[in-house]
């Protein structure tokens, strides 16, 4: 080959790159951004997770971008290492579909009218319409479908450079000499892994593969150890992916490796023992574009169905190899929950969020009932207990906070720009929540420091207004989680009842003041409780208010409450009345 042709192979190489990647973006554009969504949700079952693996693999043209999401979800909780396990398999099956798309560059379309078929007549058409859809359309959605064919249309001209670059191939003496030494199966697998693992893309390997068929001096003795080296080599970027994860995302990132690996070996050995053996013909026959993908994809068919059946094998043979040191101390949980790779996908990056904060949402809540339960029966542990969940909550308030204000530069939907902005409105909410509760346990402390307590009837106006409170965090944690509206509708009549009793509490407080039934002292810390019951009232009726508003797209949540304060409707006049009933001095 001269110095042009192979400047002519890396162009069409990184044409067919570019290709690649173009397509696959549009093709998860018009997938409206719910493949990855779909991946996480939706592979429960071995079978399902294999079928999903190869489905979103062939629709984004890449088992490296399927599995490193698979490492994403296992590194931030959010699937654990044996679920990963099929989808990663059916990645490995998944990207054999690309061989297929690069085959219809060969298509010859003949001479005269049938030359209009011709694969060069095509590509030329289909460049045009992407790209008048891509230029001129005002709908998103055609847009992306123009980006589509536009990727088709150069992944197209980059393997027809590629093939007229090594087209002269086929007489040369070297070239053929090294197809020889590459039919060694040891040798030719250890090329394609290397060669793989230096471009990074299985898809670009095996189009390359394919080119080089076209010269007719490569056979399927050749190809097959080179496809084999292929399937080890794509786990290159799988491995990359996982620096500075933790030891389960490094584990669901070793299963690549591991089992390509193991599939080769298992299928070659006793092929090539057989070979030995019986000497099969076929071997020593040509091979065209359209045979490379067949034997790609029928190589990955049966390594899969070998290894279906092996993941308790592998998976501790992963687990010896990725140690977990005992002294290794693993990132806290909101660190791992909130991937930042998960940010190129808003999907994935939404839903991460609504599991976080959901589960800080639990943690405020927990601090609320732990707290109270130290006035009655105060203890160190439970003390310590609220102040760790404080401080966990403050963690999920500065993480979230950052990685949602990432988000919003992000390309969303209309469903998931709401998700974000709900969760930004109620961050601090919750934040204050367990801010109150750490105030609520300090007063137990100190009621039980200075062995101070209340009168008989003090504790019975503290025991309403905590059960109050009480129920309505559990209706907004509640209401947040599940997405209630209607339960959310509930908080804010609870909430004025809450006011209420706190004025009437004081009052009540007063009086026994002047019977000298209270002292000072008590007094002080009764009052700092009042004031902290009523602040977490509040901020529950935020949260809920915050869910409401969103639903009709407006967070003037003043106006919602005073609209439905001064029409005083008729479930207000119920859900109060319920409460007054429930929640009496």
């Amino acid at each position: 080959m001269s110095i042009g042709d192979i400047i002519t192979l890396l162009s069409g190489t990184a044409l067919f790159l570019f290709g690649m990647t173009l397509m696959g973006d549009g093709l998860k554009q018009v997938a409206g951004n719910r493949l990855e969504l779909i991946l996480y949700r939706l592979s429960g079952t071995p079978l399902r997770g294999l079928l999903l693996g190869t489905g979103v693999t062939g629709v984004i043209q890449s088992s490296c971008a399927t599995s490193v999401m698979v490492v994403g979800f296992v590194n931030s909780g959010m699937m654990k290492v044996n679920r990963s396990f099929y989808v990663i398999l059916g990645a490995i099956l998944g990207t054999s579909v690309t061989g297929w798309v690069i085959c219809l560059s060969y298509i010859d379309g003949g001479s005269g009218l049938r030359s209009l078929l011709s694969t060069a007549t095509l590509t030329g058409i289909i460049a045009i319409v992407g790209i008048i859809l891509r230029m001129f359309s005002k709908k998103r959605m055609k847009k992306n479908i123009g980006g589509i064919l536009m990727g088709f249309a150069v992944l197209m001209f980059g393997m027809s450079t590629m093939s007229s670059a090594v087209s002269g191939l086929g007489e040369n003496e070297s070239f053929i000499a090294l197809l020889t030494t590459l039919s060694n199966p040891a040798l030719g697998i250890l090329a394609g892994t290397l060669f793989t693992a230096a471009l990074q893309s299985a898809s670009a390997a095996v189009g390359i593969i394919q080119a080089l068929s076209v010269t007719g001096a490569m056979g399927v003795g050749e190809a097959l150890p080179l496809l084999m080296g292929v399937t080890i080599g794509a786990s290159v970027p799988v491995l990359l992916s996982a620096i500075g994860a933790g030891t389960d995302g490094k584990r669901a990132a070793a299963i690549y490796p591991v089992a390509g690996t193991i599939g080769v070996i298992v299928t070659a050995i006793p092929f090539y023992i057989l070979n030995m053996i019986f000497r099969f013909p076929f071997l020593s026959a040509s091979v065209d574009p359209f045979s490379v993908a067949a034997v790609n994809s029928f190589l990955r068919l049966a390594i899969v169905l070998v290894l279906f059946f092996a993941e308790k094998p592998i998976l501790k043979l992963v687990s010896l190899i990725v140690k977990k040191s005992d002294k290794q101390k693993e990132k806290e949980r909101v660190s791992l929950r909130l991937e930042e790779r998960f940010i190129a996908y808003p999907a994935l990056a939404v839903e991460q969020c609504r599991v976080a904060i959901n589960e800080m949402a639990s943690l405020a809540r927990e601090s609320i009932v732990k707290s109270v339960e130290l006035l009655g029966n105060y203890s160190t542990e439970g003390f310590n207990a609220v102040a760790q969940a404080e401080s966990d909550v403050d963690a999920y308030e500065d993480k979230l906070g950052s990685y949602l204000v990432k988000l919003t530069g992000r390309e969303m939907t209309k469903k998931q720009r709401e998700d974000v902005s709900e969760y930004l409105h109620t961050l601090s909410d919750f934040e204050r929540i367990s801010d109150h509760a750490l105030n609520i346990a300090e007063s137990a402390k100190e009621l039980n420091d200075k062995k101070i307590s209340f009168s008989g009837e003090a504790k019975r106006d503290m025991g309403v207004m905590t059960s109050a409170v009480n129920e309505i965090v559990h209706g907004a944690v509640r209401a947040f989680e599940t997405q209630d509206l209607s339960l959310a509708k509930n908080t804010e009549p609870l909430e004025e009842r809450i006011d209420e009793l706190c004025d009437e509490i004081k009052l009540r407080h007063i009086a026994r003041l002047q019977r000298g039934e209270c002292g000072i002292e008590q007094g002080f810390v009764f009052n700092d409780l009042l004031t902290n019951f009523e602040r977490v009232a509040d901020h529950s009726s935020n949260i809920s208010v915050a869910m409401i508003e969103l639903n009709v797209d407006s967070f003037e949540t003043h106006e919602y409450l005073n609209v439905m304060k001064e029409k005083n409707t008729e479930q207000f006049r119920e859900k109060y009345e319920e409460y007054a009933q429930r929640f009496r001095l």
